[in-house]
């Protein structure tokens, strides 16, 4: 982020007060809008859905909290896009931290991995108790933003952590998970992925029990990274309301990562909602051609130079300066935003950046320090205040307190699932699968 959107919004979001003796000229009517963000993030938490923090950390120091500073992360070879000092800069209320493990893991390792990502967030959070405090209900999101701490909260992504067990589910939930989403980029042995060829044509009956084990306990099912086919499955199923963690809509870009036009009239149906996530790659079909025909240069490349990867990098830093990315900015946000509250309706959408699990963020979206510009975007594009105040959190707290609802009365009435997959899916089972 640069020097003077730094400035810029540490003084209109935290006030004149915050970092600087001179405030900067800002135009009359973004500064109008911010002022009114400001006051909508003093009384609502924004709520932001996936941030990969936590596997930065890992890739960075190795999980060594000792060697880390969590108030700057800028230092690093490949700074990092959130900290405390940006999280404050940015209004940010509440984090869903992402407990990702690679679909490379399995087995008992995958789930190893997914425990050693939860104590990281556990531990950093009780490293600096002054600015971040752990949340495991809706409730308890609003105590901690109401005493000016950000709420930490736990969402693991990527079904093959379970190792296909409902009582590994069950030990996530107790250690503080509060959404799974139920495939990354490979299918599992019990639900297709959207970026993976199909296997189960949506969620097998595993799938469908892992579902109602969910509602049962109170963890959201996340259907970021899931096929449409499963989503409709888990639509039909569910008995509480689903989530997209981070993700946008397919009609603005078709990337299979996004929501087609039918689920999300279906999201609206399930009271649901869908975070709208900042990668560009997911934004933009023009930034996805691009990206293809970069993809596509380097494998050529790689062809005119088998074994010389410093030729062919030297070959693709020509290309690349001949054929620079195209722009994607704030107003791609949005309008992904738009285009959720067009058929879902403004109860039904959020923001689930990925921050620190992207290169590059949206131009105005460097880092965790810009969601305000986002918010003033959207009162710049007509929204009123309570419907920024909804877009910001109030709606994946209502999600929330809806699935915390459910679970209570259903746990009046059910016992903990003892089925395996399989006592459901038999031969489909393999233990040596990756995923």
């Amino acid at each position: 982020m640069s020097g003077i959107r730094w400035l810029v919004l540490c003084v209109l979001v935290l006030g004149p007060g915050a970092a600087v003796a001179e405030e900067p000229e800002v135009d009359g009517g973004l500064e109008g809008r911010m002022a009114v963000v400001r006051e909508v993030l003093r009384d609502v938490p924004l709520i932001d859905g996936h941030n990969d923090t936590p596997w930065a950390i890992r890739s960075h120091v190795d999980n060594r909290l000792g060697e880390f500073d969590f108030n700057d992360t800028t230092g690093f070879d490949r700074p990092m896009q959130t900290d405390i000092r940006r999280l404050r800069a940015g209004g940010v209320g509440a984090v869903f931290w992402s407990v990702w493990v690679p679909t490379e893991l399995s087995g008992p390792e995958a789930v190893t991995t997914v425990i050693e990502q939860i104590d990281l967030v556990h531990r950093l959070t009780q490293k600096y108790p002054e600015d971040l405090e752990m949340a495991l209900t809706a409730a308890d999101v609003r105590r901690i933003h109401s005493g000016g701490r950000i709420a930490s909260l736990i969402g693991a992504e990527g079904g093959h952590c379970l190792n296909d067990s409902l009582a590994v589910l069950r030990q996530l939930f107790a250690l503080g998970v509060r959404y799974l989403t139920l495939t990354h980029w490979d299918n599992t042995a019990w639900a297709d992925a959207a970026t993976d060829a199909p296997q189960h044509d949506g969620l097998t009956d595993f799938g469908r029990a892992v579902v109602g084990e969910m509602n049962r306990l109170g963890m959201m099912v996340d259907l970021s990274h899931v096929s449409p086919q499963t989503m409709a499955d888990v639509l039909a199923v569910t008995r509480a309301p689903i989530i997209f963690s981070h993700s946008g809509a397919s009609r603005l870009n078709p990337h299979p990562r996004n929501v087609p036009e039918n689920i999300l009239a279906s999201v609206a149906e399930n009271r649901g909602v869908v975070m709208v996530d900042f990668v560009p790659v997911f934004l933009s079909d023009t930034y996805l051609g691009w990206r293809a025909a970069a993809k596509a240069e380097k494998t050529r490349l790689e062809t005119y130079y088998p074994g010389d990867p410093q030729a062919v990098k030297d070959a693709m830093d020509l290309w690349m300066g001949d054929h620079p990315p195209p722009a994607v900015d704030v107003e791609d946000v949005a309008d992904h935003i738009d285009e959720v509250r067009r058929v879902a309706g403004i109860d039904h959408v959020g923001i689930g950046s990925d921050f620190d699990g992207m290169p590059k963020g949206p131009e105005g979206l460097d880092d965790v320090s810009g969601y305000p510009l986002l918010l003033a975007e959207l009162l710049d594009r007509g929204y009123s205040r309570d419907d920024v105040a909804k877009v910001a959190g109030l709606n994946v707290l209502r999600v929330m307190a809806d699935v915390e609802r459910v679970a209570a009365e259903l746990q009046r009435t059910e016992a903990p699932n003892d089925l395996l997959l399989v006592d459901l899916d038999g031969p489909q089972h393999d233990e040596t699968s990756s995923n």
